[in-house]
């Protein structure tokens, strides 16, 4: 059964409608915050969170790409 509640994230609202629970329980463990965060991250190392997808990936890039940034190349 999904979790329908908001509390995966503790700013679910940060980030882009459709991030899956997991990958936002992910991002909250690795102490992302915000969309900014995300810019010290290279995708590579946010694959390799548990709970990261190709879809969460891919639509958080796509915000940052949106917003002009994007991850950090190595």
């Amino acid at each position: 059964m999904a979790n329908t509640t908001d509390d995966s994230h503790p700013n679910r609202s940060a980030f882009p409608a459709g991030v899956s629970g997991p990958a936002l329980r992910a991002l909250n463990v690795a102490g992302v915050r915000s969309m900014s965060d995300l810019t010290r991250w290279t995708e590579t190392d946010l694959a390799a969170l548990h709970g990261m997808g190709p879809k969460g990936l891919d639509l958080l890039e796509r915000a940052l790409e949106e917003s002009g940034r994007s991850f950090r190349q190595r």
